[in-house]
């Protein structure tokens, strides 16, 4: 019998092997994704406009690189874009908007990604903005804290191979060492926060929310500048977000 690998048609395997690369980058550029692949640039730009075009790519707000598209990101399904979980987080999500005040999210991960599945705007006028479908670098985040605690050791580091990780703000976890240490601290406490990890001046508190395996676990977050975000104002919010996460709805039967 041939070998499998007699039978690879190697373009689609260079646009598979680049939609891989978004679930470990938050973006690429065309130069990236050639050395990733080590493959010519104009491969790579092939490729991408072609998952761009499909709506597995998109370009970034610099309009100088590529993130994951809405195809990608639903492809996988992760947990929370069911309409089923959908409907049952309503209740969860307005009495986590009313306790708190501030922009509150549902979360899932996505290898090392986080992605925000549904959420409420905070009614400030000076808040969070809820970035639903966006991913983001989850060593960075409060929900990819919170969901990576949910993994175990081995699984984390499948995630992280190299030792340094991408600084994002100069606040952010930048060794696979710390994570690991913060990981175990928040498996102590229930609770994940992220204090200018993420976007500078912005911070956020995560508490789990459902799923029983780390193919279906929820975060539920709150998203606030770092004004409205101290020690005291995440730890009340994280009350309020148990609170919350405890009207969920059970599964019917």
């Amino acid at each position: 019998m041939a070998d499998a690998k007699s039978y690879i048609i190697e373009s689609l395997d260079t646009g598979l092997r680049l939609m891989r690369l978004f679930l470990t980058h938050d973006t690429l550029s065309v130069t990236d994704a050639a050395g990733e692949l080590g493959v010519a640039r104009s491969t790579a730009h092939r490729v991408l406009s072609t998952l761009e075009a499909r709506g597995f790519a998109t370009r970034d707000a610099s309009g100088r690189g590529y993130a994951a598209g809405p195809e990608l990101v639903t492809l996988g399904r992760p947990a929370g874009y069911g309409p089923e979980i959908r409907a049952r987080l309503q209740v969860v999500l307005d009495s986590a908007a009313g306790a708190t005040g501030e922009t509150v999210g549902v979360a899932a991960l996505i290898g090392d990604q986080v992605v925000i599945t549904d959420g409420r705007e905070s009614p400030h006028p000076v808040r969070a903005v809820l970035e639903t479908g966006r991913v983001h670098p989850a060593h960075a985040t409060s929900a990819g804290k919170l969901l990576l605690a949910g993994l175990t050791s081995e699984q984390v580091l499948a995630l992280y191979p190299s030792e340094r990780l991408p600084d994002l703000t100069g606040r952010t976890l930048t060794s696979r060492t710390g994570l690991l240490a913060e990981l175990a601290r928040i498996r102590s406490v229930g609770r994940a926060d992220s204090v200018g990890e993420s976007v500078v001046g912005m911070n956020a508190v995560a508490v789990p929310l459902a799923g029983n395996s780390w193919r279906d676990r929820l975060a539920l977050t709150a998203s606030m500048p770092a004004d409205r975000g101290s020690e005291p104002d995440l730890s009340r919010h994280a009350v309020a977000l148990h609170g919350a996460a405890a009207l969920l709805p059970t599964e019917a039967a």
